[in-house]
């Protein structure tokens, strides 16, 4: 027990830094792998999703990881999936994590299906900023992106995210060419009157999506698109770690970001971590290699074994991810199964 107490107090000492320099502060956590929707970008068709119970990730098991990151410097968890919200329990399990010592912000990020009648639970449980994923406006097309019908009960969550006073609540937009990149400026209307702050995020490839080269709308061309409709001025102040290049239209409550991965990446700056629901380590959305932490706790391992797997697994953490078509061909998980 000395030997691994020592173990965990080295690390914490340099904080969780890798072997490019960047210190990671912020852990995604993926709480399940199942959805009410199915994106065409993030769970494929005929892909299995539900994985059998016994191989999640227990509160139990997700609270002592937690503690063990809190120690070792992360501050800010967000609660993934699949739907985080299909997770039994989860303003309980959110609870406990806001409890954490040295945990300053947990998050959530939900495709919206359940936010409304779930929010403020969430709130009182200590949720400090909800992300909802939307990639169009038009019930039609929502449908064939979504895989099914709920464009209404997504805006209802967003609207009683509002209400509850969520702060920060951003709208996250996949922009996909030829499929919704002509509703840029509808989504722009959003941060009108509201203080939402809607996000434009380039296509990433995943196994199985349909991905390509083509369908990829940059955000300059983004950019360029809205500028003809609207004047963008820079929102001021760096955030470090922050993926999002923001502004926002003169006179708009709200702002908009572009999250550029394939044009401009932002891996230079990288501050994440991801844990998935069956609980690997990932340092790296792209980055295949993974390391069972659950493997290892159900096996007996210490904090002071878990904190040299992190520390392991961080020196193998990539410079900067591939290309996309080098993406496409390198396997690995489907987004809905590592947790975005």
């Amino acid at each position: 027990m000395a030997a691994a107490a020592k173990t965990v107090k080295s690390v914490e000492s340099g904080m969780l830094r890798d072997g490019c320099g960047r210190v990671h502060d912020y852990l995604r956590i993926a709480v399940t792998d199942r959805c009410n929707l199915r994106c065409l970008y993030c769970m494929p068709s005929g892909v299995k999703c539900a994985a059998p119970a016994e191989t999640l990730l227990t509160d139990d098991e997700i609270v002592r990881i937690s503690r063990l990151f809190a120690r070792l410097g992360v501050v800010k968890i967000r609660l993934t999936g699949g739907e985080p919200l299909l997770r039994p329990g989860i303003s309980g399990l959110a609870a406990r994590l806001a409890a954490v010592s040295g945990i300053h912000t947990v998050a959530v990020t939900t495709n919206g299906l359940r936010l409304a009648e779930k929010v403020r639970a969430l709130r009182d449980a200590g949720v400090r900023g909800i992300n909802v994923s939307l990639d169009s406006l038009r019930p039609e097309r929502f449908r064939r992106i979504a895989g099914h019908d709920g464009l209404a009960r997504v805006l209802d969550g967003i609207a009683a995210a509002l209400d509850c006073g969520i702060q920060p609540l951003k709208i996250n937009m996949v922009v996909m060419g030829g499929l919704n990149d002509d509703e840029l400026l509808d989504f722009v209307e959003l941060t009108r009157n509201s203080p939402a702050c809607v996000r434009f995020i380039e296509f990433m490839p995943f196994p199985g999506n349909p991905w390509c080269d083509a369908q990829v709308v940059p955000h300059a061309a983004m950019r360029k698109a809205i500028e003809s409709r609207h004047p963008l001025e820079t929102v001021s102040g760096t955030v470090r770690g922050r993926v999002a290049k923001e502004f926002r239209v003169p006179g708009f409550r709200g702002s908009l970001g572009f999250i550029t991965p394939m044009t401009d990446h932002f891996c230079g700056g990288c501050s994440r971590l991801r844990l998935t629901a069956d609980g690997s380590l990932k340092t790296c959305l792209f980055h295949a290699p993974e390391f069972s932490l659950r493997d290892a706790m159900r096996g007996g391992a210490d904090d002071g074994d878990l904190a040299d797997m992190v520390q392991s697994a961080l020196k193998g953490k990539p410079r900067a991810h591939a290309e996309g078509a080098v993406l496409v061909a390198g396997g690995g998980r489907s987004m809905f199964q590592i947790g975005g």
